[in-house]
This record gives C-alpha cells, structure tokens and sequence, in this order.
C-alpha cells in the first residue's frame, strides 16, 4: 500500500490579525512594509491552505473570494467557516436584534423570528463562494456549532438540514458539547449519511466537552483544529484573543503530526489547522507541524520571528535584508481572514 497517498495540508486559523496585543504585525508580518503589501499573499508563501473565519460573521462575497483565488498560488485552498446563521441562529437573531427599535426589539420571539436561515441564505452563501469552488480552491466548508449545541431530537434535525443544504460541498462538523461524543453511534451514523468529516479539535476540557479519539469517520477527508490549552482564560477573559494565547511544544504537538502521518493510509485528504493565533502562535506551531511531518517548512520569517519562538531554530529560514521592509507601515485597514 502506497501510505503517502493522501494529502495533508497545514495551515492556520485565519490570516489577518491587525490588532490587539496578539497581533501579527511585527510577529510573522514584516512591522514596516509596502503599501501593497499583501498579507494573504505572503501567509501563502508559507502554507498551501488557511481557514476562513470572517465568514461566520458576514456572508461570503464573490468578488471579495475571487481576489482570493487571484492572490494565491495555483493549489492552494481555502476552508471557508459558515456564515453564523446557520450554526448560531440565537447569536444572529439578539445581534440583528439590537439594531430594532426598543418596542420590536422587547417583543417575545423576536430573536427566534429573526434567528432561523432560509433558501435565500443559503443560496447568498453559495454564490459567495463560488469563484472559490469553480477556482478548484475550495477546500472544505467548516460547520462550527458553539458548545451550547447538545444532541436532542431538534438539534439532530438542525444538523441533517444543514447537510442536506450543502451536501454538493465537503463539510466539516465542529461538535462541542460531550453529548454528541455519548451517541458517538448515532453521531456517526448522521455524520456518515452526508460524507461529513467529524472535525478533531483540541481544547480545554470541561465537563462538558466533547471526548474524541481522533480517528477519521469518512474516508474523503480528516479534519483536525488546535484551539490551544489556555484554561485558565478560556472562559474568563479581558478579551477573546486571551483564550488563543498558548503555544504548544514540540512534545505536545507529536500526538497530532502522528494522527495526521497516520491518515495518509486512511483518507484522500488531511487538513490541519492551528487556531491558537495570539502573537502567530499558530504559525509557529504549524510550521512546526510541518516539520514533524517531514514536510517544507517553505517561506522566509522575519528575524523578530525566530527570537520569540526559537523553538523554531534550524526549521525555518529566516528573511533575508531587504530594503522593501523599510517602506512606510501599512495603515490602511483590514478584515481578518
């Protein structure tokens, strides 16, 4: 048996992080750089697959996936996170519902009214990738359910609509709540009907959280996310970024390039992405992977890379001088990736 037939691809959660304290600027971007710098271009210098997370909160555009599939190289492909509407309708209805007049907005059932997604949806989605799919950079679709999502008759109905939805598309299902792995028979089966990937995530453990074995239930394509390990800011945090600020160590990240090694006899195609994205976190973390893997570390880093994370010393190259990176900075700003 040929045990390099499929394809594992390694990128991270996202691409643009302008801000905050776990920015990217002055980490794994250049601190001073052109005008037209672009930084989708230069992430896939180094990675041939990144997740799209500013999907989840606006639908896709067709022009703006298009530039997508321009700014990158031929084979690299994007795992496209869907729009919250239809993974977290109660987050939808009460943030659409605070733009209503008090009077609406104080009536019982709003939120629910203006939570569920429709044909119309689904189809704004649809076109919105598009240049993506007929690109052939189209990945997978990620199906990210937030941990309040138990497995009950309703959310088991929820699901298989979903997929019914999509089911022209590969989807990824990111399950959070321990009930689903308690039915790991019946999750599996729902799971199974629609060619969807289970997707493996690693994470703080509660008493809640999904348990998982890490093994691929469809033989199509395995799915893997690093959320990080950060528990003690997982929940209690001054901001959101604080969850993702943990870095994984070599030894910590041998159980998933192993996992990853070992699907290559398993499926047709791997992805794996690291979400721990505080500082560039996961670009490290990712390169690292790659590295376990046996894979090119490919691309040049900035030297402030290597000294925050020298457990990359002798798997990355660091960039070479150049003048480029003494232009004025960027100011004009972005959406995160």
């Amino acid at each position: 048996m040929n045990t390099r037939s499929s394809e594992i691809r390694v990128g991270t959660s996202g691409w643009s992080y302008p801000s905050g304290k776990g920015t990217w600027n002055g980490v794994f971007y250049p601190r001073r750089r052109p005008k037209r710098f672009d930084e989708l271009a230069y992430y896939a210098e180094h990675f041939d697959t990144v997740e799209v997370n500013s999907t989840f909160y606006g639908q896709p555009r067709a022009d703006v996936c298009r530039t997508w599939a321009e700014r990158t190289p031929r084979g690299f492909e994007f795992a496209v996170k869907l729009y919250q509407k239809f993974t977290h309708p109660r987050m939808f209805g009460e943030r659409v519902s605070r733009d209503l007049p008090l009077e609406l907005r104080s009536q019982p059932g709003t939120v629910a009214a203006l939570a569920g997604f429709n044909q119309a949806d689904l189809d704004e989605f649809r076109r919105g990738i598009e240049p993506l799919a007929a690109a052939g950079r189209l990945g997978a679709l990620l199906a990210q359910f937030p941990p309040s999502f138990k497995d009950t008759p309703d959310s088991r109905e929820t699901l298989t609509g979903l997929l019914r939805a999509f089911r022209d598309y590969p989807v990824a299902v990111e399950l959070r709540h321990r009930t689903w792995s308690d039915a790991i028979g019946d999750t599996l089966s729902l799971l199974n009907a629609f060619n969807a990937a289970w997707v493996q995530i690693d994470e703080p453990k509660f008493r809640f959280s999904i348990r998982q074995n890490y093994l691929p239930n469809v033989t199509g394509f395995y799915y893997m996310r690093l959320h990080g390990r950060n528990a003690a800011k997982w929940w209690k945090h001054e901001r959101s970024e604080d969850r993702y600020d943990y870095l994984y160590s070599a030894d910590e990240l041998k159980e998933f390039s192993e996992t990853a090694a070992a699907t290559r006899a398993l499926v047709k195609k791997t992805y794996l992405y690291t979400n721990n994205h505080f500082s560039a976190k996961s670009v490290a973390n990712a390169a690292m992977i790659k590295h376990q893997l046996g894979e090119p570390v490919e691309g040049e880093y900035p030297p402030g890379f290597l000294e925050r994370y020298p457990e990359l010393r002798g798997v990355i190259s660091p960039t070479s001088a150049r003048s480029d990176l003494l232009a004025p900075v960027e100011t004009e700003p972005r959406r995160r990736g």
